[in-house]
């Protein structure tokens, strides 16, 4: 997992690209690295966390041995074993680095390379002959890729939206996209990010620049290959059969690793099966470092699941507790590095744990994201022709507050509207989650919030093939008598002793609403007054912000989205500028 850097066209020898690399330190902490091409102004930057082959070699930015081609990589391409082996007859390998792959890759098949990669990435490839750079991003947004294009055709691309400041852009806040995100929940759905002039590449696309224009092109579309499979016509058991094998594979992908490897776990059937299957690969009797979050009043812990689970392993087990006296400050550091609204209390959390992992030599992290959205785990699934516009689950009343928006800024909100050809209800709304809401936002909360302190975060459930394969099957096999989750049950119950297979999906796992309405209430009041001081009358009604704020302060609801809302306003408006 690295940080990457690139800046091309007219102006990109007056951009700083030391500072766009220095201020991306954090995501790759090993060695750092600048590219300067002799003829057509293109530079790139790099910094890397080091996973596979820890030698010199591995250092980046890297050249094809012709010198043509140069490139900067973020990610892991977890099958660059196998297409080493079929790149060998052309390729004379220099290193043991998955990123030697991708170059390699990409000078014999060019842009259709990406479809013969089982990862995460994000990386550019300046092409010295044609003049032209090219970047990309895997199939569902796991790594990230910002880029903005100046008036004069520069063009520059970065891991995160603090190096483009750094290269010069303006730090202004797009008042679409906080009217959007206020208005509707929306964030991470679009192009569109919360500064103007900053856009975040697609999933599943790659631009070219050539010459001063930019070029943006769809190289996967999920909704297209669902699609086109069709409803799964075969029967249950030979679908249980491949989706559980394609499972143990994903798994032991993602233990190709030079440094230690560990695994983020909460008490549910996916954390629970996906323990089950690291005991398959790795076997019972070695040490792989577990990690689990908490709340330091106990409530929603899932500590004790947790432990159940680990009965019988020699897994070393690491708790870590968040406590509200650490949220002011924390919430402060963690905005700094997410840059923009994060999913309160949870990532908080999530922040403590990588940290811990990183104190104990863990730098590479498992963890159990998307089993809700392909096997239809939320509650909102069961009605899912009455769920298109809901993005929260676990309560029913409406997460955002649009009615404290002032008029003016409350129309320039955007409502989510896509295509894709599907009409079955559910699975629409499967992939809604996984390309516009659900997904994308707990894929930037989780690469930010991991990287912060240079740890490498895989995904093992969203590896496309198991995505496609759940998305495909008919919703009896999702939704049977009311419960989720149905057939990946069934493949639970195989692999996971003692009924931990029957775990209930538990929608909230910190006491976000408690700690706001008590131990938390000061803190809250104080920066959604600053945010107030700040957006007050120009975005926002201040007094029925106040209402709404009592009501939930006094009420019983269950919901406190929209009130975290308000507190990443706050957070915007005290935020320090990137120096």
């Amino acid at each position: 997992m690295c940080g990457i850097a690139a800046v091309v066209g007219p102006g990109a020898r007056a951009i700083d690209l030391p500072a766009m690399v220095r201020v991306q330190r954090h995501r790759g902490p090993d060695a750092e690295g600048t590219y300067d091409s002799p003829g057509v102004p293109a530079r790139l930057g790099h910094n890397r966390l080091s996973i596979l082959d820890l030698s010199d070699a591995g250092r980046q930015p890297m050249a094809d041995p012709s010198g043509r081609y140069h490139l900067v990589y973020n990610g892991e391409v977890y099958n660059y074993v196998e297409l080493r082996r079929e790149l060998a007859d052309s390729w004379t390998f220099r290193t043991g680095t998955d990123s030697e792959v991708v170059l390699a890759a990409f000078e014999r098949w060019g842009s259709a390379c990406l479809q013969r990669f089982v990862g995460m990435f994000a990386f550019a490839v300046w092409d010295a002959e044609e003049g032209t750079l090219f970047a990309a991003r895997d199939r569902f947004g796991v790594k990230p890729l910002h880029h903005c294009l100046g008036p004069d055709g520069t063009l520059a691309v970065a891991s995160e939206i603090k190096a483009l400041r750094a290269a010069g852009l303006a730090a202004e806040p797009d008042p679409v996209a906080w009217s959007s995100y206020l208005a509707y929940g929306l964030h991470d759905h679009a192009e569109r990010t919360f500064w103007r002039g900053v856009s975040a590449l697609a999933p599943g696309h790659f631009l070219r620049w050539r010459e001063g224009e930019v070029s943006i092109r769809r190289w996967y579309d999920l909704a297209e290959e669902v699609a086109g499979r069709g409803e799964d016509a075969r029967d249950e058991v030979t679908v249980r059969d491949e989706y559980r094998a394609l499972l143990e594979e994903t798994v032991r992908l993602r233990f190709r690793s030079d440094v230690p490897v560990g695994v983020c776990l909460s008490g549910g059937v996916d954390s629970s099966l996906l323990l089950a299957l690291i005991r398959d690969a790795r076997g019972s009797d070695s040490e792989v470092n577990v990690f689990t979050f908490t709340g330091s009043d106990g409530l929603y812990d899932e500590v004790p699941w947790v432990r159940r689970m680990l009965a019988g392993t020699r897994y070393p087990h690491h708790v870590v507790t968040l406590t509200p006296a650490e949220v002011p400050d924390l919430a402060r550091a963690v905005h700094a590095s997410q840059e923009e609204p994060f999913g309160g209390l949870p990532t908080l959390a999530y922040a403590g744990v990588f940290r811990k992992a990183r104190e104990e030599g863990i730098p590479v992290v498992l963890d159990g994201q998307g089993m809700d959205e392909q096997w239809a785990g939320y509650d909102y699934y069961l009605d899912a022709a009455d769920s298109a516009t809901r993005i929260v689950q676990g309560t029913d009343e409406s997460p955002v507050r649009p009615d404290c928006l002032l008029p003016d800024f409350a129309a320039a909100a955007e409502p989510l509207a896509f295509d894709a050809p599907l009409d079955d209800p559910l699975r629409r709304l499967q992939y809604r989650d996984v390309r516009y809401t659900k997904i994308p936002r707990a894929l930037r909360f989780n690469d930010r919030i991991s990287m912060r302190v240079s740890v490498e975060l895989r995904e093992p459930y969203l590896d496309h093939r198991l995505v496609e394969l759940a998305l495909a099957q008919r919703a009896s096999r999702k939704i049977r008598n009311g419960q989720h989750k149905h057939l990946l049950r069934e493949i639970a119950q195989e692999l996971i002793p003692g009924g931990l297979a029957e775990v209930p999906k538990r929608p909230v796992q910190m006491p976000q609403r408690e700690w706001l309405r008590g131990e938390l209430r000061g803190w809250a009041l104080e920066t959604i007054e600053a945010g107030l001081d700040h957006w007050g009358g120009q975005w926002l009604d201040p007094e029925r912000v106040r209402a709404e704020w009592r009501a939930f302060r006094d009420g019983p609801g269950d919901n406190s989205f929209f009130v975290w809302q308000w507190i990443s306003l706050g957070l915007l408006a005290r935020a320090a500028p990137v120096v």
